[in-house]
C-alpha cells in the first residue's frame, strides 16, 4: 500500500456521491484548495464526532478557501442519509469498492473482524494538486488534527 507524503502528486480519483452521480477530483484542482477526509464508518461514535466538527467549523474552512470531502467504504445510499441526519454541508463520497483509501495508503486490510476499512486519515491538497498535509491513523479513535489542517490551509492563501 503507497504512503502518500507531503509533497507528492494527489492520486487522482472518481467515487459516486449517489448512484447516478460521481464527483472527480481532477474537477476541483486548479480552483480550490481540497480537504480530503477518510473515516473507517459512518453512524460510529467517533466519525460521528469528527463529520460534527467539521459542519461546526465549516464557515472557517469555506473562508480558507477550502472543498472538504469526507470518504468511507459506506454505501452511497448509507452516506446520503447520514449527511441528511446531521446536516452536514460538505460531500461524503463511497469508497466502497476500495480503490481510492488504497492508493492514499488510508486503508485498513483487517480492522478487529472486518476486513477492507478506510483509516482515520486528512490530506491536504493544494491549486495543483500537491499534498501539503498527510495524517494517517492506525488508531481508528483518533480524529484527524483539524487546527493543524487549517493552519496549512491558512498558509496557502
Amino acid at each position: 500500500m503507497p504512503k502518500i507524503k507531503v509533497g507528492d502528486k494527489a492520486p487522482l480519483f472518481e467515487l459516486p456521491v449517489a448512484m447516478d452521480k460521481m464527483w472527480k477530483l481532477s474537477d476541483y484542482v486548479g480552483k480550490q484548495n481540497i480537504v480530503v477526509l477518510f473515516f473507517p464508518f459512518a453512524y460510529s461514535s467517533v466519525c460521528h464526532e469528527e463529520m460534527c466538527s467539521i459542519r461546526d467549523g465549516f464557515r472557517e474552512f469555506k473562508s480558507l478557501d477550502a472543498l472538504v470531502v469526507a470518504i468511507s467504504v459506506d454505501s452511497p445510499f448509507v452516506l446520503a442519509k447520514w449527511k441528511e441526519e446531521l446536516a452536514l454541508p460538505f460531500t461524503l463520497l463511497s469508497d466502497f469498492n476500495k480503490t481510492v483509501g488504497p492508493a492514499y495508503g488510508a486503508f485498513h486490510d483487517k480492522l478487529g473482524p472486518l476486513s477492507g476499512v478506510e483509516k482515520s486519515s486528512a490530506f491536504v491538497i493544494d491549486k495543483k494538486g500537491i499534498i501539503r498535509y498527510a495524517s494517517v491513523s492506525d488508531d481508528p479513535t483518533v480524529i484527524p488534527d483539524i487546527v493543524a489542517i487549517k493552519n496549512v490551509l491558512d498558509g496557502l492563501k
